[in-house]
């Protein structure tokens, strides 16, 4: 195994890439090289998008917040028998 230096990454970048390992739960190391292996065409990207720009919502909804949620969608359940001659 080769090891690279890599020189000239501002502040930023950095930022960057400890929270992209942070919020996968990696090593630098291991994001920089899955980004490197994607770039170059060495590992085909995954067909799954994992989103967590939400995450930070889960679990918020209070007993009562989350019934009147369940009561205004209620009316979606509803089958259109008309729609489906």
């Amino acid at each position: 195994m080769a090891v690279v230096t890599l020189r000239g990454l501002d502040d930023s970048m950095k930022k960057a890439i400890k929270e992209k390992a942070k919020q996968e739960g990696t090593s630098i190391n291991t994001v920089l090289l899955r980004i490197l292996k994607e770039d170059l065409g060495l590992k085909k990207k995954s067909r799954m998008v994992v989103h967590t720009d939400l995450d930070h919502l889960a679990g918020t909804w209070s007993d009562k917040e989350y019934a009147e949620f369940q009561k205004r969608i209620k009316d979606f359940e509803a089958i259109d028998e008309g729609m489906w001659k």
